[in-house]
């Protein structure tokens, strides 16, 4: 491993609008990941897409105000994703989900032999099946982000996977871990709220309690704790260590609004009318 690990996140990002707030943040799980990494000093990049609309200006102009690059994104015709959310009390419920161009992204040729040459590559959400096979086939050091989407593919030779799983003390964690080793991957990661977090190291699981703290926006908590494992692990922490450190940088994410600290912006009109008609169904 270099001095400065090179890190790379690869996949969705999004305009998360909280129209209860009346305020708009960029997020989206790679993004977000690659975001935090970058806050940390750490060599970090993000691969991923955008269309050619003023929410991908949006989206470019948030990345580079964090440290990364805007021209490792691609721009492509079509929509950039856009999440409707309400929220109460630090409690979201999602309006919708518009993928937009970012559906099922792969990174083009150039940008993939920057991933062969990465230390650590990390795939967020909605990746397509065919992504992870092909690092693991290529020796890649990389996680992948399922969230509540366990049997979504195969991870057979996956080195490590990330997830959701249940918060209710219970409901066993075991059967969860097993499920993610009968599916291939080497390692696991499955947060579970309050709850926690465990860590399935090739057989031997450890676990650390979630904190007790006053939510303001869990929106990118999860991703925050992705960005600081790996940074952790990479380092040389232990897992239980991974974990503590992690689950800490969580918490510090549920402490402001938005999925790391940038301006809100006022969610502008032309966003607004392009989901009219959404928008009037909702109770806000």
């Amino acid at each position: 491993m270099t001095a400065s690990p090179r890190l790379i996140a690869v996949g969705d990002n999004c305009l998360d609008v909280y129209l209860s707030k009346s305020h708009m943040a960029v997020g989206g799980n790679a993004l977000n990941v690659a975001a935090q990494w970058s806050r940390k000093g750490l060599d970090a990049r993000y691969f991923g897409v955008v269309g050619l609309d003023a929410e991908g200006d949006v989206i470019l102009e948030a990345l580079a105000a964090v440290g990364l690059a805007p021209e490792d994104v691609e721009r492509r015709a079509g929509s950039t994703a856009v999440t409707l959310l309400l929220e109460r009390d630090g409690d979201r419920r999602f309006l919708l989900e518009d993928l937009g161009v970012g559906l099922g992204y792969q990174p083009e040729p150039g940008r993939h032999a920057a991933l062969r040459a990465a230390d650590w590559v990390h795939l967020g959400t909605n990746t397509p099946a065919e992504l992870p096979r092909r690092l693991v086939a290529e020796g890649v050091a990389f996680s992948i982000d399922v969230s509540t989407a366990h049997d979504a593919m195969r991870l057979d030779g996956v080195p490590l996977v990330f997830a959701s799983g249940p918060e209710d003390p219970a409901e066993p964690i075991e059967p969860v871990i097993a499920e993610f080793r009968a599916r291939g991957a080497l390692r696991s990661v499955i947060t579970c709220g309050r709850r926690g977090a465990f860590f399935d190291d090739a057989g031997e699981v450890s676990h650390v309690p979630a904190q007790d703290i006053a939510v303001v926006d869990t929106c990118g908590a999860g991703d925050s704790f992705i960005a600081s494992f790996l940074a952790a692990r990479i380092s040389g922490r232990a897992g239980p260590e991974a974990l503590a450190i992690a689950t800490g940088a969580a918490a510090l994410t549920c402490g402001h609004e938005g999925s790391f600290p940038q301006p809100l912006q006022p969610i502008p009109a032309w966003l607004l009318h392009k989901y009219a008609d959404v928008i009037a169904t909702a109770e806000i």
